[in-house]
């Protein structure tokens, strides 16, 4: 299959869930963490960890990204599926991986997310302090909206999760 005609399978299948931006002046990790703070989000520590990385970087120029809000079983897996896996039927389908930024931001942008929803953020990962690989997630519990960082090893399985891809254009 082309790259057309993915990203024409993808429209299809993914309908773009929320559009964001990316790029909007706040530039180290320091500058999210005072935003998100000012915002009243909080930052769980694993997401901060993974924030302070030195490959966190953000956009220099403003750009919009779109993207999919989609479930394990959506990209075809009933029974769940290992990290790689899901990846991989993501990138087939058409998605792609999220920039780091896409999970402040979208914390940022995303007021109105339910309660007891989670979403973990389909990107590169990033190895925290202890040497794991973790991805960002972005949450509302109880507590208020989080930003935080979550196990992304290849082979972690996955059963009811939501994922964030970027729709490629």
């Amino acid at each position: 299959m082309k790259y057309g005609e993915m990203v024409k399978m993808a429209e299809k299948i993914f309908p773009i869930w929320k559009t964001i931006k990316l790029g909007t002046g706040l530039k180290t990790a320091d500058d999210f963490r005072q935003v998100l703070k000012k915002a009243g989000c909080k930052i769980g520590n694993w997401g901060n960890d993974i924030l302070g990385k030195s490959v966190f970087t953000a956009s220099e120029t403003e750009i919009e990204v779109d993207l999919v809000n989609v479930s394990v079983a959506e990209l075809g897996f009933k029974d769940g599926a290992t990290r790689r896996d899901i990846y991989e039927r993501a990138l087939e389908l058409g998605l792609g991986l999220c920039h780091a930024e896409v999970s402040p931001q979208l914390r940022l942008q995303y007021k109105d997310q339910p309660m007891g929803e989670w979403l973990l953020i389909g990107m590169e990962l990033i190895s925290n302090s202890r040497g794991g690989l973790s991805v960002f997630n972005v949450g509302h519990d109880g507590d208020g909206f989080w930003l935080d960082g979550y196990g992304g090893y290849p082979d972690d399985f996955w059963d009811d999760h939501r994922w964030v891809f970027v729709r490629r254009k």
